[in-house]
């Protein structure tokens, strides 16, 4: 896959009189910038670096994030004289080991990247696993969620051995030796790459729930609530007003907001709003965000410093002094992450 401004290839097809094998357009082509398909060769590419930063000693590993490219499919083109081309961001974790511990590692990536996923879903046996051996013989795993469309890969797990590193290095394998106790070995790489886009898709599926809706009285009424993990949520608490003169509780929000955002507490800055909705209309607009709390400044707290604090897993509210809010929700926000 290929980059090219259109203006280019217009005058690279003009200078080639349409021809698609005509020099001009082979050179442009080949100064193109390239698309790149996989995280892979930029991840191995720095492979020795790494090597060198622990000392020679197996195993290490090397992660990166971002943007891939790739044809979409056939019986997926709208335009047959079109080809689309599709991209999604992935993460990759290449892992270098002894060829006498690759098998060992493998296992252990499977049960800890299984077992992430699940810590994080409300319906953890959406998520599974299977094995698997490509063209060549290599041995592999692949983590699936089950949509309600069926099921789908967010992760694949495979030894891939050491042929990519020999390719990447022809004729340097001494630069590629890396120390397995007294014995200097080519690495096998462990290649864990997901497709992130898809594994947020699983979690707003999995976080996604129907309750009972208040705001009416028809029967099998049902409002929408986004449980996501605290961890995953982005935002962990709206500040909003209730009754009362409305420049002096925005002024306390605002204090709030701040103190909060300085310990790291994301915060949606509700009271900002300028069109009054009902309180239960505020409750669900934030479930639907998936922020796990709520926090209501009213007269009340000019008075007494006391603030209603809601929980949209629970749907229980309590009374709170304001000086005791952001040690709750510090010690929320990491009693969830130790989970």
């Amino acid at each position: 896959l290929r980059l090219l401004h259109p203006e280019t290839l217009r005058e690279a097809l003009q200078g080639s009189g349409q021809s698609p094998g005509g020099p001009a357009l082979q050179e442009v082509l080949g100064a193109a910038g390239v698309l790149r398909e996989s995280l892979l060769p930029g991840v191995l590419a720095q492979y020795v670096s790494c090597l060198e930063l622990v000392n020679k000693r197996l195993p290490c590993g090397l992660a990166q994030i971002g943007v891939c490219f790739h044809s979409v499919p056939e019986s997926e083109q709208h335009n047959k004289n079109l080809t689309r081309i599709g991209e999604r961001t992935e993460s990759l974790l290449a892992w270098f080991s002894s060829p006498r511990t690759a098998g060992q590692w493998l296992d252990y990536w499977l049960r800890q990247r299984l077992q992430w996923w699940r810590k994080f879903a409300v319906g953890p046996s959406n998520f599974s696993s299977s094995d698997f051996q490509d063209e060549e013989g290599r041995r592999g795993f692949k983590l699936h969620y089950s949509f309600p469309w069926g099921t789908e890969t967010i992760e694949t797990l495979k030894n891939l051995g050491d042929t990519e590193l020999l390719q990447l290095y022809p004729g340097e394998r001494s630069k590629l030796l890396g120390r397995d106790g007294r014995k200097n070995v080519i690495p096998h790489v462990l290649s864990v790459n997901g497709n992130l886009d898809r594994g947020v898709l699983a979690y707003l599926f999995d976080s996604l729930q129907l309750v009972e809706n208040p705001l009416t009285a028809k029967k099998n009424s049902q409002r929408k609530v986004l449980k996501l993990h605290p961890c995953l949520a982005p935002l962990k608490v709206a500040l909003d007003v209730g009754k009362g003169p409305t420049t002096e509780l925005r002024q306390v929000c605002q204090g709030l907001f701040n103190e909060l955002t300085e310990n790291g507490i994301s915060v949606w800055p509700g009271y900002l709003e300028t069109v009054q909705v009902s309180l239960e209309q505020l409750y669900t607009k934030y479930d639907e965000m998936s922020i796990p709390f709520m926090v209501l400044i009213s007269d009340g707290t000019l008075e007494n410093g006391v603030v209603q604090l809601r929980s949209r897993d629970t749907t229980m509210k309590e009374m709170m002094h304001i000086s005791r809010l952001k040690d709750f929700l510090t010690k929320y926000v990491t009693s969830a992450k130790n989970v």
